[in-house]
């Protein structure tokens, strides 16, 4: 666990497994509120921490060896985006429930985290009782919303601001992802589209498989079908990258 103190790695490896606790990730930059929430945690009898991280990519690693029941983790994060996060955890550990906790409560990020398959939405400010009420709601199957964000969610379909579960879905696909979807549906291969994107037709695959997986979708067909319907299939892909542009 490099993306950790040392220190704390060390304090990690000596706590004592027990199947019957809660085995918790950590997905946060800001190194005095994680060890903090160690802290906090460390003194519940049925929770215990397996991994601390700092950055996305160490996460994905880190998540992908410890399996944990949960995973909590912050939207904002260096050099990635938790949203992104919450869409790589069920293929790096299908059992794992997800939990954010964060700073922001803007409604396009908790749409889109809660859209990528965000098990429960926490606030930062919430109180202690309300983060360990969220972390054993979340780990026994069910949603968990903080009064916070529950309010606000519950504000916006009041007033008729609210969008349908399809629509939340398709604002957790990335810029790129769209950018990938917009030729996939004017036919381009793989080799093409990475030619043109500049990427490695393996970083293409990747993105077909996550928009197959945050879709529901099953084939090529299926993909262009729904650009079609969503008016993706134009030819100016500048123009669209700028008007299709959504919250990280």
């Amino acid at each position: 666990m490099t993306p950790i103190d040392g220190e704390v790695a060390r304090k990690l490896s000596l706590r004592p497994k027990c199947e019957t606790r809660t085995r918790l990730v950590l997905v946060e930059d800001h190194a005095i509120l994680r060890d903090g929430l160690m802290s906090l945690l460390d003194l519940e009898s049925d929770l215990v921490i397996v991994g601390a991280f700092d950055r996305l990519q160490s996460s994905l690693e880190g998540i992908r060896k410890l399996q944990p029941d949960v995973v909590v983790l912050d939207v904002a994060l260096p050099c990635g985006s938790g949203i992104e996060l919450l869409g790589e955890i069920p293929r790096l550990s299908p059992g794992s429930r997800k939990l954010v906790l964060t700073g922001n409560d803007g409604e396009a990020t908790i749409r889109a985290a809660l859209g990528a398959g965000a098990d429960g939405y926490v606030l930062k400010a919430a109180s202690r009782a309300e983060l360990l009420l969220a972390i054993r709601t979340v780990s026994s199957g069910q949603r968990f919303l903080c009064k916070a964000v529950a309010s606000k969610v519950l504000s916006g379909f009041l007033t008729g601001d609210r969008q349908s579960p399809s629509a939340i879905v398709a604002n957790s696909i990335t810029v790129r992802e769209r950018e990938v979807l917009i030729r996939i549906a004017q036919g381009h291969s793989n080799k093409a589209i990475a030619r043109d994107l500049g990427l490695s037709p393996k970083t293409v695959e990747k993105h077909r498989s996550n928009l197959m997986r945050k879709l529901q979708l099953h084939n090529a067909a299926a993909l262009t079908m729904y650009a079609i319907r969503n008016g993706l299939t134009g030819s100016d892909p500048v123009r669209l990258r700028v008007a299709e542009r959504l919250p990280a």
